[in-house]
């Protein structure tokens, strides 16, 4: 089986914080949602080539993959002038999440050890893309923090540039954590898809 090749880089799309005035409370606004998408296959091989082939297609690698999230920032902030200096009003940061996971239309006919295996793997391609909605949401958060933060400038157009410089960086940032989270999966996941596998079937067997 080849499933731990296609789990490389997951889909990462980022935007970059809009900006324009509002009214509302300050606030981290967050949702999430899912989608999926069918795959076929009796056999573990037959399985692996659906993946490869009807997987979500990414823009980071061109390559399709067994799941894949994707991330959307955005928000808006408002700017105060007075007595000749601008500092920062109301910052609203969001974050749309949407996670792509496959759905095997074979798995209630499947026998008791390829149904383990797709299990154990489905389980942790939901985990997996999880973590990456998790990831964001950090930084959306903590990106929301520093611009609350951002002490008054001379103008409005100096704090604006300052805003745009640390929305860029929050969104450097964020990439960087996404791929890295992502090599430290691809190297361990064969061992822990052993031990899923292995408490599945445990987990069958005291129920028998």
């Amino acid at each position: 089986m080849t499933f731990a090749n296609r789990l490389g880089i997951m889909a990462i799309t980022a935007t970059m914080l809009a900006l324009s005035p509002f009214q509302s409370q300050a606030e981290t606004i967050v949702s999430k949602s899912f989608s999926y998408f069918q795959i076929g296959g009796r056999t573990a091989e037959e399985l692996d080539r659906e993946l490869e082939r009807r997987g979500p297609m990414t823009k980071t690698s061109g390559n399709r993959h067994p799941g894949a999230t994707q991330i959307r920032f955005g928000g808006e902030i408002t700017y105060l002038p007075s007595d000749g200096r601008c500092s920062v009003g109301e910052v609203k940061v969001t974050l749309k999440t949407k996670i792509i996971l496959p759905r095997w239309k074979n798995r209630n006919r499947a026998d008791r050890e390829l149904g383990l295996i797709w299990d154990a793997l489905s389980s942790d391609i939901k985990r997996h893309e999880e973590r990456h909605a998790e990831i964001a949401r950090q930084h959306a958060r903590k990106l929301e923090q520093s611009l609350k933060r951002l002490r008054p400038a001379r103008d409005c157009e100096t704090l604006q540039a300052k805003v745009s410089e640390i929305t860029a960086k929050a969104v450097e940032e964020h990439d960087k954590a996404q791929i890295a989270f992502d090599r430290i999966e691809a190297v361990n996941f064969e061992d822990r898809l052993i031990r899923i596998l292995e408490y599945r079937s445990r987990s069958k067997k005291a129920q028998n």
